[in-house]
């Protein structure tokens, strides 16, 4: 019962940030309006939108959603790496004594959160979308962001728009995936009982 409940979180989580679709309106769920963006999951299966969020073709809508998945994608990955990161021993000076896990948030403390939430808000109104591309190209300030020099071509910018935006919904997942084992059974990671990394911050 346990493992059928975790698995429709997983699958709830994972249909809350499908993309929309394209071409013409079909009569099934699973084709819509946008099946040529980048992110489709197949040819066949287009771009997954079965809540039908976008299937009459609105084109602002979709843009914008898309740009929610990038950044919670965004966030999702930097939260993977920092979790497994933390759990391995690794700390900042002054953290040596912080837990890993779900048990730091309770334990941060104002003095370390408050300068956590002042760095969010400063890249949240420091990096702002360009307008007229597209969603998550926050190259509009004058501290740029982008794929710089991997993007040779228009080619190149589809392949690495499409890579970013798969790895940040397979990071959503790994961080809810983590974060449930962690309060099943104390482990985040499945398949060690120890997770061990590198760790240029401490022991």
């Amino acid at each position: 019962m346990m493992k059928l409940a975790l698995l429709t979180t997983l699958l709830t989580g994972a249909t809350a940030f499908a993309p929309a679709q394209t071409g013409n309106k079909c009569s099934t769920a699973l084709n819509g309006a946008f099946d040529s963006e980048i992110g489709a999951a197949s040819p066949e299966l287009g771009c997954w939108d079965p809540l039908g969020y976008v299937t009459d073709g609105d084109r602002k809508r979709f843009d914008h959603l898309r740009g929610v998945e990038l950044k919670h994608g965004r966030i999702a990955m930097l939260a993977t790496w920092g979790y497994a990161t933390t759990w391995s021993g690794a700390r900042f000076p002054g953290c040596e004594d912080f837990p890993a896990g779900h048990e730091a948030v309770l334990k941060i403390g104002a003095e370390n959160l408050i300068p956590v939430l002042l760095t969010a808000g400063l890249l949240e109104f420091t990096w702002k979308q360009k307008a007229g591309s597209f969603p998550g190209d926050f190259s509009a300030t004058m501290f740029p962001v982008g794929f710089g020099p991997f993007a040779r071509n228009e080619a190149d910018m589809i392949d690495l728009r499409t890579r970013e935006l798969n790895n940040g919904r397979a990071a959503q997942m790994g961080i809810l995936g983590m974060m449930v084992h962690e309060q099943l059974d104390g482990k985040p990671f499945i398949f060690f009982d120890k997770f061990e990394i590198y760790a240029p911050f401490g022991n």
